[in-house]
């Protein structure tokens, strides 16, 4: 039985509308509040972003390393006005607006100095010396103008012992501890800095955000904060940034794009001496490299990084060859070091230290092939000194020389090597052959061999030049 109601209504169709009006209701809430707090799933290695949970990041291979992170959007992203649209020719630009750092070496990688607004990212294995790092160019900076260095993980204590050791003194380096972005922007703004250290984003957050710091949202959305600080103001902003255990920036991957320049901090434990490498630069070109020798008092620069890497050039021993490399515009005399010895194991080993291993695969199946030297009873450990690594392939004339002598037991004097090998057996040219034939004779090296192509370009030399077109040339001449 149905109650009636004055109105006409029945209790049953009051209570269903009732039910259908807080459904709508129900589901409108839940769609605004899904408007507002969205959710994805970021992989803690190398920032791939997936809408759901997945057991093996697609990006780096690792597994288990999804994490869910909310996504809300901060109010500094906010629109403050419609943008207008320049005409080319209507833009002022001042020429000269680079800072000189004080280190030629730094100059060197940077471009020719710091620019203006410039967002740099230095990433480097821990302990390698990122810290160290900064705060000396924060010391060479304050010559100039005035910098703030921000730290999120030392005390103001502790980098004043580091600058005590550095000799860093200088009243115009200010030192912040702090995490919050919101307050290194105030600080920023209020005195007006020119030049920022931050040390490191992933102590840094927002505090809008609600994620943990060094996740990945907050390492996204801060480096964004502080990318929009540097070009609004024309700051310089460093960036200093961990790196995972496969050597990559941690962080998303969006991080390397933000930037306009990125620095690798490269060395070994067992070295003192450290490359800094600009994988990226909007400002000057990429791969160029800067060779610091670490000290008790900081990094001392290397002004001829050849005579490091190329060793002792006056002892000639059988195994030793020197290849002329390239790294950025820097022509480099580069040691290889190879030992060849009869082999207990089946298969034979391949030893590879400061080039591809799998290089070193290539080249030996070539000598087997087109020079008939076969090594499938000989173990090669093939070694590049000085700790460099080396990915050029014009190296691959000094890496099939040292190989041969070691098997000779024929040392190959004062010959330095310049040439790609091809699967044929032919020697194909490579570029900027000039600086690299002077670099050879600037160390008084007696002759160097170089790709037939390239000898068209050469001029007058005190060295023996040796245009070489097939692997059957090189060996026939060295030996």
């Amino acid at each position: 039985m149905k109650v009636c109601h004055p109105e006409g209504g029945t209790t049953e169709g009051s209570f269903q509308a009732q039910k259908n009006n807080g459904d709508k209701r129900h589901e409108g809430m839940e769609e605004e509040l899904l408007a507002k707090i969205k959710t994805k799933f970021y992989c803690r290695e190398c920032g791939q972003e997936s809408t759901r949970w997945l057991g093996r990041c697609p990006g780096c291979g690792e597994w288990n390393t999804f994490i869910e992170e909310r996504i809300e959007k901060s109010s500094w992203q906010e629109s403050k006005g419609a943008a207008r649209a320049t005409p080319l020719p209507d833009i002022e630009t001042v020429e000269g607006q680079r800072l000189d750092t004080g280190s030629a070496e730094l100059n060197r990688v940077l471009g020719g100095g710091v620019v203006a607004g410039a967002f740099v990212l230095l990433s480097g294995e821990p302990g390698i010396g990122k810290s160290t790092l900064l705060l000396q160019m924060a010391g060479y900076l304050a010559r100039r103008t005035d910098v703030l260095y921000v730290s999120g993980e030392e005390s103001a204590k502790q980098i004043k012992l580091r600058a005590d050791r550095m000799n860093i003194s200088s009243p115009r380096v200010h030192i912040l501890t702090e995490n919050s972005l919101e307050t290194v922007r105030t600080e920023v703004l209020a005195k007006k800095y020119r030049v920022l250290f931050i040390d490191s984003i992933q102590t840094m957050v927002l505090d809008e955000l609600q994620s943990a710091p060094g996740s990945v949202s907050q390492v996204r959305e801060g480096a964004a904060f502080l990318l929009k600080l540097a070009k609004e103001n024309e700051i310089t902003v460093f960036l200093a940034g961990h790196v995972t255990k496969e050597g990559a920036i941690a962080g998303p991957r969006v991080l390397e794009h933000m930037v306009d320049t990125v620095l690798y901090f490269e060395g070994d434990g067992h070295h003192i001496y450290r490359l800094l490498r600009a994988v990226k630069n909007r400002f000057g070109p990429a791969n160029e490299i800067g060779v610091f020798e670490m000290r008790g008092d900081g990094l001392v620069e290397v002004p001829n990084p050849s005579l490091l890497f190329m060793g002792d050039s006056s002892r000639s021993a059988a195994g030793s060859a020197i290849a002329v490399t390239l790294e950025g515009t820097r022509p480099l005399l580069v040691e290889i070091q190879a030992l060849v010895t009869t082999s207990v194991f089946v298969p034979p080993r391949r030893t590879v230290n400061g080039m591809d291993y799998h290089r070193l695969l290539m080249l030996l199946a070539v000598l087997d092939k087109r020079a008939g030297y076969s090594f499938n009873t000989r173990d090669v450990f093939v070694n590049i000194a000085g700790g460099l690594e080396i990915s050029e392939p014009a190296a691959d004339l000094a890496v099939i020389a040292s190989v041969m002598s070691g098997l000779k037991e024929k040392p190959l004097g004062k010959t330095a090597f310049i040439g790609e090998l091809g699967l044929t057996g032919e020697i194909r040219g490579v570029a900027q052959i000039e600086q690299r034939v002077r670099e050879a004779e600037k160390f008084g090296f007696d002759r160097c061999l170089i790709p037939k192509v390239n000898a068209s370009r050469l001029g007058a030399s005190n060295m023996q030049i040796y245009p070489v077109e097939t692997i059957e040339e090189v060996l026939e001449i060295i030996f």
